[in-house]
């Protein structure tokens, strides 16, 4: 197709390539949307789901927990729950990114997006 044209070829097939990444990172943040993860705290008393993205979601709070008297209790269990939630979310990008840069042919540890 470009056999007189040198080095140019190889470029061509390296724009395609990074234009196939692009879309690929496209894809995969749109799938961290829909990948839900739930973190709780209180042995399951609180829970909250977000998105592999970090986005809170859901806040699931058992009303036994509900007493006048233990308000700051029932506060450090709800932020406990949403900061698992959160650090499951980050962990689960990390694994699905790492996923596709295995695919993608990309050395072991490579972080994407770059």
């Amino acid at each position: 197709m470009l056999k007189g044209l040198g080095g140019l070829g190889d470029m061509a097939k390296m724009m395609k390539q990074a234009q196939e990444m692009q879309t690929k990172m496209a894809q995969m943040q749109d799938d961290l949307a829909n990948i839900m993860v739930t973190g709780e705290s209180g042995a399951g008393l609180v829970k909250a789901t977000a998105t592999a993205k970090g986005e809170l979601k859901a806040l699931d709070i058992d009303p036994s927990i509900f007493n006048g008297d233990d308000k700051e209790v029932v506060e450090d269990l709800i932020l406990a729950a949403i900061k698992d939630a959160q650090s499951k979310a980050a962990e689960r990008s990390k694994e699905e990114m790492g996923k596709m840069a295995e695919a993608m042919g990309l050395p072991p540890g490579m972080n994407l997006p770059f």
